[in-house]
């Protein structure tokens, strides 16, 4: 079962269909893991219902960083702002589908702090957000 969530996780790194940039956008917010160099930014387009109607997001880093983030990108679309920060580590665990070491936990999550610290506005991401 592992093997299918690894060829999962080669395919969006290699080919993700959420990476760009949105403009005009709603929501804006990039930050990096500094243990490794990933960088991720994520951009959003919510309609007046809160719902979040497109979703991209840019960046380097590894196969994970990268491959979490599309997957996450795929997800919220549809999903109310409120929604979105009520999501959390299991979330992103469940989406990638293979267990990862503390090393890899935080290429993981970057997409997700990411996520919540535009969501929530805030002037810089905090591990915090994710647990």
């Amino acid at each position: 079962m592992d093997d299918l969530y690894r060829e999962i996780i080669i395919e969006h790194y290699k080919n993700p269909g959420y990476r760009g940039h949105l403009d005009p956008r709603d929501i804006a917010f990039a930050d990096n893991n500094p243990l490794c160099g990933d960088h991720i930014e994520v951009n959003l387009r919510v309609d007046e219902k809160g719902l979040v109607t497109d979703a991209r997001f840019d960046g380097h880093g590894c196969a994970i960083s990268q491959a979490s983030a599309d997957l996450l990108m795929e997800s919220v679309i549809g999903k109310s702002v409120d929604e979105l920060k009520q999501l959390n580590k299991q979330d992103i665990l469940d989406l990638l589908g293979i267990e990862l070491g503390p090393v890899r936990l935080k290429c993981a999550l970057l997409s997700l702090k990411v996520l919540k610290a535009g969501v929530y506005g805030l002037g810089s991401a905090s591990d915090d957000l994710v647990e």
